[in-house]
């Protein structure tokens, strides 16, 4: 069958239902997913895989262990009815040498059928018991028709009232019709980097015979996304070097800065301004990240940089994600400035906004601090050359795009703190200049951290109290705004009751999370700041906040429901002023990756490190998260592991565009429309634009 052969093409790009037993309602399942058609089918592929190859005795099998053995029944399935929709199900069983217990719960329906004196298959966990080993059930099947187990089987991304067993049928199913995929990456990248070709790799991944095969497959995929990536990121820089900016050299008016600033920078500080002043001077737009991790002193990298833009005559707009940050940055760069700046506050509460928005028009503002409202289409600029961003993941994509439109060519600076490893934030921000500030200011202390179990939270909040009387102040972070079935984890809501009627009677606590309106939220927060409150109870909002120097105490409720990145962020509320300050994660750790996760906390101060754990543990996936940092989802690479495959990718991405910079060839046809469609999002969806 020729690849090209059209009934081929019109079978992959056909709806799901073409397929035995996909009617209507449960296409709607598969759409939930992402898959509409038979090729968005073949590209699903599996989330894990669970290796049911190995048939053990009883004997064999270790307390924890997942594995696969033999028994025939003793007597019948005896079901015990928990409630109206779940029972427990046991059944009694042997190998010809040791009897097991094997049990399992489900809805009363799901019960299966099983014959006495036949050999069955039973997959599942050991557990040891006081009274001897029983077996948690996973999957059973009778010996002589065994199809999921046996084998390597993968485990699908699943959705309610769609199974991953359905998910795989559904794969057999379409390859009954022997489809041919389309290879979009051209025959001599294959062959000089060893790919596997793609039909082979998306078939061995659904259905893979051994692990090595495996492995190989999932580079090819992990390669070809990449691979793409690589491309779009090339095109948006190339489109950028034709543009041209303002040339302003800030060097002596940045110096002049520095003179007058009541603390030294750091060295980090020194060499991202640099990065900068390079940058504008270059005549092309500057587009430059600055990571660093909580508390490196990023702001004060932009209030160089600012001074020396507005010092030749340009104007400036500084926009954070909050009225509340936005008047802190405002108070901090007035006192900084000492009046050798005109600067505006621009915010939805502010007093005179319309004689502010006239002035910054007429040019009478050198510099513009504000939220969402430096936004509005009547906010005009007289010479706009400098748009700084603050905790640039708090904005949406259009917002940002209409900031930089407010001027020709504007110079682009955000801020992240995120870090992410230098080598690989410097290979995904291909079209990025990424500056890392590593070193924090002098003076900034480490913030203790603990891990307790819930047995002992009582004395963490007796410790919270003993803070509190000598004039501190504390955060109470919980997972959940309200009470959930669905999450075993403590919200705002209970723990603020539990506390204010028991651990902290008789102080002054407030509430706050993201289902209040945002002037609430701000109106909170301020009061804290200002010392009006002992202890604020919050969600994950206060992640990105603004500084109080007095907090010294930040303890986290159900610690495992955080990411490590997100730990060391709340972890960087406190610490702040002169005095010592503690973090209090409190977990009963219910897996491996959870207690490893505790352990670097307590022993990791090092965001870039902590990163690079977190990426680690958790894959690029939900690291990055997809909105949060411009980049697409990356279904099969994961870049903490996959470090080398990014780089063979990006080097045949480099060979592609040094020889045919507009990939005009007809061996780049079925690749350029993937290239395209990601340019777009790339365009759209990217924290730069």
């Amino acid at each position: 069958m020729n690849p090209l052969n059209v009934e081929n093409i019109k079978y992959l790009n056909s709806p799901i239902t073409v397929l035995k037993g996909i009617g209507p309602k449960k296409a709607l399942l598969f759409n939930r997913l992402g898959i509409y058609t038979v090729l968005d089918l073949l590209y699903f592929l599996p989330r894990k895989y669970e290796d049911r190859r190995t048939i053990k005795k009883i004997s064999q099998c270790s307390p924890g262990e997942v594995c696969c053995i033999k028994i025939v029944p003793t007597r019948q399935i005896i079901e015990r009815r928990i409630k109206q929709k779940l029972s427990l199900f046991l059944l009694y069983g042997t190998d010809g040498e040791e009897s097991i217990t094997i049990k399992w719960f489900s809805a009363p329906f799901a019960k299966p059928k099983i014959k006495s004196r036949m050999e069955y298959i039973v997959f599942g966990k050991m557990i040891g018991t006081k009274t001897g080993k029983e077996f948690e059930l996973r999957c059973i099947e009778p010996a002589d028709d065994m199809k999921n187990t046996g084998a390597i089987i993968p485990l699908y991304p699943s959705t309610s009232g769609l199974t991953s067993k359905t998910i795989a049928d559904a794969v057999e199913t379409a390859y009954l019709s022997n489809p041919i995929l389309l290879e979009c990456i051209p025959k001599n990248i294959v062959d000089d980097f060893k790919l596997f070709e793609i039909n082979s790799a998306i078939h061995t991944l659904h259905k893979p015979k051994d692990f090595i095969s495996l492995e190989t497959s999932r580079r090819r995929l992990a390669f070809e996304e990449l691979f793409v990536l690589q491309l779009a990121l090339f095109r948006l820089k190339n489109m950028r070097k034709v543009k041209f900016a303002n040339v302003i050299n800030t060097t002596d008016k940045i110096r002049e800065f520095a003179s007058f600033l009541p603390f030294e920078l750091t060295d980090g500080q020194k060499n991202a301004i640099n990065d900068i002043s390079a940058d504008l001077k270059s005549g092309k737009p500057m587009n430059r990240l600055i990571q660093g991790d909580v508390g490196c002193g990023k702001t004060a990298v932009a209030s160089a940089v600012i001074y020396g833009v507005c010092k030749n005559g340009y104007q400036a707009v500084f926009m954070a994600p909050t009225e509340i940050l936005a008047q802190q940055h405002y108070a901090n760069l007035v006192k900084i400035f000492e009046g050798r700046l005109n600067i505006a506050l621009l915010t939805s509460s502010v007093k005179n906004k319309a004689k502010i928005i006239d002035e910054i028009k007429n040019g009478d503002y050198d510099l513009v601090i504000g939220t969402h409202a430096v936004l509005e289409e009547k906010v005009e600029f007289n010479n706009l050359a400098l748009s700084v961003t603050d905790e640039q993941h708090r904005f949406g994509v259009n917002q940002r795009a209409v900031l930089n439109s407010k001027g020709e060519n504007v110079h682009v600076l955000v801020m992240s703190a995120t870090p992410i490893p230098r080598t690989l934030s410097l290979i995904l921000y291909g079209d990025v200049d990424v500056s890392v500030i590593k070193t924090k200011p002098f003076g900034r202390q480490k913030t203790d951290t603990f891990h307790i179990n819930s047995k002992i939270r009582e004395r963490a909040y007796g410790f919270l109290r003993k803070e509190i009387e000598k004039g501190r102040q504390c955060y109470v972070v919980c997972p959940l705004v309200e009470e959930s079935e669905n999450f075993d984890a403590a919200s705002v809501n209970e723990i603020y009751e539990e506390i204010t009627s028991k651990f902290l009677k008789g102080l002054k606590v407030s509430v706050v999370h993201g289902k209040m309106k945002p002037s609430e939220k701000d109106e909170i927060m301020a009061k804290f700041k200002n010392g009006e409150t002992d202890v604020l109870v919050s969600t994950t909002v206060i992640e990105v906040g603004v500084d109080v120097s007095n907090a010294t105490v930040m303890l986290i409720e159900n610690a495992e429901r955080f990411g490590l990145s997100q730990l060391h962020q709340l972890r960087g509320r406190v610490g702040r002023g002169s005095e010592k300050s503690y973090c209090i994660l409190v977990s009963d750790c219910n897996n491996e990756n959870s207690e490893k996760r505790m352990k670097i906390m307590t022993q990791i101060d090092d965001g870039f490190e902590i990163s690079s754990k977190d990426l680690e543990l958790r894959g690029s996936g939900e690291f990055f998260g997809t909105r949060q940092h411009g980049l697409p989802e990356l279904k099969v690479a994961n870049l903490f592991s996959d470090i080398d495959i990014l780089k063979e990718a990006q080097k045949a991405a480099t060979n592609a565009i040094e020889t045919d910079p507009q990939l005009k060839e007809d061996k780049w046809v079925f690749i350029k429309s993937r290239i395209d469609t990601l340019f777009e999002r790339l365009e759209n969806d990217n924290i730069f634009n």
